[in-house]
């Protein structure tokens, strides 16, 4: 057995919320790095390089976040975290935080254990519901985190909420829910892949007496289910990634863009990042 004794007092609906947002900023704040590059990975190859990035060249993820403190200074690699932060309260805190509930809500009265086809339907809900809300903080932080500036460059917005202003602007208020269906599509995915394996996972791991309903069993189930969701939705948040990133008329719709990446790239591409 792992593990100290559990709490017998079960947190409200509040306290989930707040802490899976809570935990997803922190989460994020330790992170960020590493999900610059892996924006960068996934656009790269997808335009004609210009004359400011043209020697720019990224290979693996340690060396796209090595080339980006050399040309764009350390800084470059938390491009977007106020976005990100944003995205993570709005957008963890009902995916993560309201999972339960809505779990609750779809299991059928006197019912002790939800199926698995019941946690399907509550991942895929609260995913839905999570990206709705915060799809425009997400259209902001992939535009900075893919925005590659020189020492010297300019800067393509003043901030986060000029990045609000300016995208609402020039493509209207639908660019800031650019990508919302392939952005579903991939959370549905991802919360199919993430909480209904983490749930298994930590059943599992009950059920057998390896650990005990505290820290280190969350942290095994959560290790094992998100790196399952990641390998499944890949190929969709790199088509999501470019699709917001897009300039206007770039791409049709997101099945153009994902067309695009085969014929030009191969299926290889699907896994960039």
């Amino acid at each position: 057995m792992v593990g100290l004794k559990p709490t017998d007092i079960p947190p409200t609906a509040t306290v989930k919320f707040l802490g899976a947002g809570t935990a997803a900023c922190i989460a994020d704040l330790c992170t960020f790095p590493l999900d610059t590059a892996k924006v960068r990975l996934q656009i790269q190859g997808e335009s004609k390089p210009t004359k400011s990035v043209k020697t720019i060249h990224y290979k693996g993820v340690f060396g796209t976040i090595t080339t980006m403190v050399k040309t764009e200074g350390p800084k470059s690699l938390y491009n977007g975290l106020v976005a990100g932060l944003q995205r993570q309260m709005s957008f963890a805190s009902i995916r993560i935080g309201l999972y339960d509930s809505v779990k609750q809500f779809y299991t059928s009265t006197g019912s002790e254990n939800a199926g698995v086809l019941t946690r399907l339907l509550a991942g895929c809900t609260t995913g839905a519901m999570a990206v709705t809300c915060a799809q425009p903080t997400d259209v902001v932080k992939v535009r900075f985190q893919a925005h590659v500036r020189l020492t010297e460059g300019t800067k393509k917005y003043n901030g986060t909420v000029d990045a609000y202003k300016t995208i609402a602007k020039e493509e209207g208020v639908r660019g800031l829910w650019k990508g919302t269906l392939p952005n579903i599509t991939r959370n549905a995915i991802v919360n199919c892949g993430e909480m209904v394996t983490y749930d298994l996972l930590k059943e599992t791991l009950l059920k057998y007496h390896l650990m005990t309903d505290t820290f280190p069993c969350h942290f095994v189930a959560a290790f094992g289910a998100g790196f399952c969701a990641t390998v499944v939705a890949s190929p969709v948040d790199v088509v999501k990634t470019r699709y917001m990133n897009s300039t206007p008329g770039q791409y049709r719709n997101a099945l153009n863009c994902m067309l695009t990446m085969v014929i030009l790239e191969g299926p290889t591409a699907f896994y960039k990042g």
